[in-house]
């Protein structure tokens, strides 16, 4: 367990903070306009896609608008003062094919790093990560652990090829995990060089309200990942799981145990837009992170970049 002042875990600390509303409990305080802008903010995933038509036509439905161009991507992006993000390419819309991610990339290559979704039963498989690795803007491959796309056992070929794979060319796996939190770990014991990001935190997130009553139910299973050093925990869509109207304050207490487990520096912010436009903005999804007194300025520059950047190797821009 992670441990702050006076020998409190980041969760006791955080709750005091709460219940005094002081945050100079945890060396924080109002954060005026001026330093927001100077906290360098990274969105570990959004989804840009352009409408279906016969030239690239969908491949399946998706709970958005009926589009998201790279310029509205970026539009929003600068609306909320978000530097950078990784494009996740929509698998519902484009499967396997990256082309459109590619191309929103190459116009904004400042501001984007791709994440591509590789098929495990594929025999290609390793050779195409191996490209995708050498792909400039490349920042990791994506494996959707659901039914009837990936097997339910951790120990199959098609899921030791990708792992080897990407440990032989030193880039993470993302992996979208609701409902399989234990074969992650299974994945993780397995393959204890290959990096493993679990998207939203592992969790169920809905699309539009009512919020579940359980919806941080799946919680001890994600917690019981941190025994493993290879895991990194993607925070994408947290504001989703709350209960209350923005800034979502319910969110923290179960968040700070997610700090305590892995440590702020294997958590990475993000907002999965535009999946969750039906519960809050975009900038909500910023602002709850950016503007809470229940993070250290240090604690926000590592979840919402730091870690982004180590992870993902996406270096700092040159002055």
């Amino acid at each position: 367990m992670t441990r702050t002042l006076g020998g409190l875990s980041r969760r006791e600390v955080l709750k005091m903070s709460a219940l005094s509303g002081a945050g100079a409990l945890v060396g924080t305080h109002s954060i005026p306009a001026q330093a927001q802008r100077k906290l360098t903010v990274l969105d570990a995933q959004v989804h840009s896609y352009e409408r279906n038509h016969p030239g690239r036509p969908w491949l399946g439905a998706f709970d958005g608008p009926s589009e998201v161009t790279g310029d509205q991507m970026t539009a929003a992006m600068d609306a909320a003062g978000v530097d950078g993000a990784v494009l996740v390419s929509v698998y519902t819309i484009y499967h396997y094919d990256p082309s459109y991610m590619q191309s929103v990339y190459a116009k904004h290559p400042a501001r984007f790093r791709m994440v591509q979704p590789v098929d495990a039963n594929d025999a290609t498989a390793a050779d195409k990560i191996a490209a995708w690795a050498k792909t400039k803007g490349s920042a990791a491959v994506r494996v959707l652990l659901m039914p009837g796309v990936t097997s339910e056992d951790a120990a199959d070929p098609s899921l030791d090829r990708v792992m080897t794979a990407a440990a032989k060319n030193s880039i993470p796996v993302n992996l979208q995990c609701k409902g399989r939190l234990e074969q992650v770990a299974q994945l993780a014991k397995r393959n204890p060089n290959t990096s493993l990001v679990v998207d939203h935190l592992g969790l169920n997130h809905p699309l539009e309200p009512p919020v579940p009553p359980d919806s941080w139910g799946e919680l001890p299973k994600l917690l019981a990942l941190a025994a493993y050093p290879n895991v990194v925990v993607k925070l994408s869509g947290a504001c989703t799981l709350s209960h209350e109207p923005f800034p979502f304050n319910d969110i923290w207490e179960p968040l700070s145990r997610v700090f305590d487990a892995f440590g702020v520096n294997r958590c990475m912010w993000g907002t999965d837009w535009t999946r969750s436009l039906k519960l809050l903005t975009y900038k909500q999804h910023v602002d709850a992170f950016r503007t809470t007194t229940r993070l250290s300025d240090s604690d926000k520059a590592t979840i919402m970049s730091g870690t982004l950047r180590r992870v993902y190797k996406w270096p700092e821009a040159k002055a």
